[in-house]
């Protein structure tokens, strides 16, 4: 290295900068140990004269504006900037950072998006920490190119700053530091002239952004970072402040709730109440707080729900969006209203009877054929932590959450050696063991043997630091790239699609198959609300109907082939006048259609059922297995006959003789006796 070498003890900074230029002679001893030509040392030298003639007093030339330290201004041709002594003096004012003369400010830092120093570094043999920065990132998944590209921009920065950060001695302050820089840089006056507008910036800011979160990544991993690297995600619009009471009363609630509930919750609350304070601002403007606030209008803003579409597709809210927005406001205003609080409503102003109902959907599984399909495309992924996690999905019946946040150590054994999973708590804040497909099982230990000694991360829910198996990049991986782009891939290949190419299968639907195997298969009630860590049994009743043998054996005795059947409807269903939308909805529904007598084959778009009023309806049908229920009914209509006639009701009579002929008829046709013989002791 030349005479670098012998000023290599020199080079330690002083605690303090000194602001004091250096001696010409000291600046050409070191150029002469660094430039290989003497015409370089020249023209560095030359350099320096104009700088030190310009700015003879260090701290005059800091109390310059930003935009003539800097120099060269954006879109300036090298000779002909603003402030040639600034941006031709940039290796000397390298030159005393490195000797701890002066410190630059951060805003400089980040108005100069190239900085030529790192050469100087090298020489100086202060890029060690780059090396050993670089193979940690490189363990951690990074491409080690990339890593070096992004961790130098920042370890230039922080040198800068303070000479002490680039000799191992990182500072995680100094990056947050940093980082605030760039994030509100872009709000100067003079952001046009350093990088042509706002515009270009935000765009170079994404960069800035990217390397600061490397650098992130890896000190929190090396231990020297408490905060827990996370992307920064873009702010959204402030929400205007329209009501300040009313916004100041949701502020409260919010804050209040967030101490025991989820997020995603909280977010929710919000959202509905934001809704209905813009919706009163624009048209109950005398309205100041949700104590003047009545009833009717409340009603208003729900019907005005309907007349609001969804801005990036212009369609109508869906009926589920609407009752969300309505259930979190009528949970609002009832909670404010019974905790007595100030400027809220007397009493609940929105109750459940107001909210729209919504129809409860059967669990739509994925039939054997298709899983079939899939599960042949899931198993060729490349990737193994979209196809462990895919394969988790169907043999466990676990919610995305909480295999996307499994331990490394989760997967252990039965006594008698079946795999035993334990899954983490989440939405019902309790951890469970369920057992495992061996498929499953070796994708686990195929990912566990990639994971490597980093650090953990505290758990949202436990608040428990957890070493995750699903890791990458030093960072948990995000639910869109373990199974949104993934089953998407998988479905394509599968033919799983719809005529618009989306997906038919999503990784909820797997955990609806599980419940559904488990329930054909005959499992008991507590083994599903286990397996799928139901709090509830009504929750998982949901699955036992779908596959209740007894609405089956119905189904076959009425839909069946060969069925004995008789009633109004039989007609049909024996010639087959049934369209085939009726018969598949029927299949899916038919525990739904069950009457005393029979069964109703009315659709929902045919209005309400009438069989159990007029015997005639065209929908009835009955089977053999109501035998005993038509007899009973002909005995108790015959007594309602001698009641009548008693009392000389005769009109009666008659209404109870049809019945009773129409009866008859019905055991007639399914060749059943209309009365059985008498058993004698």
């Amino acid at each position: 290295m030349g005479q670098i070498g012998q000023l290599l003890p020199l080079l330690g900074p002083d605690p303090t900068p000194t602001w004091q230029h250096v001696s010409a002679e000291e600046y050409h001893a070191f150029l002469r140990g660094f430039h290989r030509h003497e015409h370089s040392v020249a023209i560095d030298l030359r350099h320096r004269a104009h700088f030190v003639h310009a700015y003879p007093d260090l701290r005059a030339w800091f109390a310059t504006p930003l935009v003539e330290r800097v120099g060269r201004l954006h879109g300036e041709h090298p000779r002909s900037s603003s402030y040639r002594a600034s941006y031709r003096g940039r290796p000397y004012l390298y030159y005393l950072a490195l000797r701890g003369r002066i410190r630059f400010d951060w805003p400089w830092l980040v108005a100069v998006p190239r900085l030529h120093i790192w050469h100087l570094l090298t020489q100086a043999g202060l890029d060690a920490d780059l090396a050993r920065l670089t193979d940690e990132a490189a363990a951690l998944g990074y491409c080690a190119g990339t890593a070096r590209v992004a961790l130098s921009w920042a370890i230039i920065r922080l040198f800068l700053h303070t000479p002490n950060a680039g000799t191992g001695h990182l500072d995680d302050a100094l990056r947050q530091e940093l980082v605030e820089t760039v994030e509100h840089f872009g709000e100067r006056d003079d952001i046009a002239a350093l990088y042509g507008s706002p515009a270009r910036y935000r765009r170079s800011r994404r960069h800035f952004r990217s390397r600061l979160h490397l650098l992130h990544v890896v000190l929190y991993h090396r231990g020297v970072s408490p905060v827990e690297p996370r992307k920064v995600v873009p702010s959204h619009a402030e929400h205007p402040v329209v009501r300040p009471r009313m916004e100041a009363l949701m502020a409260r609630y919010l804050a209040l709730r967030g101490l025991t509930d989820r997020p995603a919750t909280i977010a929710r609350l919000a959202v509905a109440a934001r809704s209905f304070i813009a919706w009163i601002a624009a048209t109950h403007p005398e309205v100041e707080s949700f104590a003047e606030v009545t009833r009717p209008q409340v009603l208003a803003y729900a019907l005005s729900l309907d007349a609001v579409t969804v801005p990036r597709t212009g369609l109508p809210l869906a009926a589920a969006t609407k009752v969300r927005y309505l259930s979190g406001l009528s949970v609002f205003l009832r909670d404010v209203s019974a905790w007595g609080w100030d400027d809220a409503p007397m009493h609940a102003l929105l109750t459940a009877g107001d909210l729209p109902r919504l129809p409860l959907r059967v669990p739509r599984y994925v039939p054997d054929d298709e899983l079939a399909r899939l599960m042949v495309a899931v198993r060729a992924l490349s990737c193994p932590y979209q196809r462990a996690a895919l394969l988790i999905a169907r043999w466990s019946g676990a919610r995305k959450d909480e295999i996307r946040r499994l331990p490394v150590d989760c997967l252990d054994a039965y006594p008698d050696g079946t795999p035993r999973l334990r899954l983490p708590a989440g939405k019902t804040k309790r951890e469970r063991l369920v057992p495992l497909n061996g498929e499953a099982a070796e994708a686990i230990r195929a990912v566990q043997a990639l994971r490597r000694g980093e650090r953990g991360f505290r758990d949202m829910h436990t608040g428990v630091e957890t070493r995750y198996l699903f890791m990458n990049h030093g960072k948990l991986y995000s639910g869109h790239y373990l199974f949104d782009y993934p089953l998407h891939g998988a479905c394509r290949a599968a033919g799983l699609v719809t005529a618009d190419g989306k997906p038919t299968v999503s990784a909820h639907r797997l955990r609806h198959t599980v419940g559904t195997q488990l329930a054909e298969r005959g499992a008991k009630l507590r083994t599903i609300m286990t397996v799928l860590g139901h709090t509830s049994p009504t929750m998982t009743m949901v699955y036992a109907q779908i596959s209740d043998r007894e609405v089956l054996k119905d189904y076959q005795a009425v839909l069946g082939p060969g069925a004995t059947i008789a009633g109004p409807a039989a007609t049909a269903l024996r010639s087959g006048d049934v369209p085939a939308a009726a018969v598949e909805w029927l299949r899916s529904n038919f525990f739904k259609t069950e009457l005393e007598l029979g069964h109703c084959l009315r659709l929902p778009q045919e209005g309400p059922c009438e069989c159990d009023l007029y015997w005639t309806c065209a929908k009835f049908v009955t089977t053999p297995e109501y035998a005993p229920r038509l007899r009973e009914r002909r005995h108790r209509e015959r007594a309602l006959i001698d009641d009548a006639a008693s009392r000389g009701w005769m009109r009666e009579v008659e209404r109870h003789r049809c019945t009773v002929a129409h009866i008859e008829r019905l055991l007639q046709d399914l060749g059943e006796p209309v009365e059985l013989p008498e058993v004698r002791p």
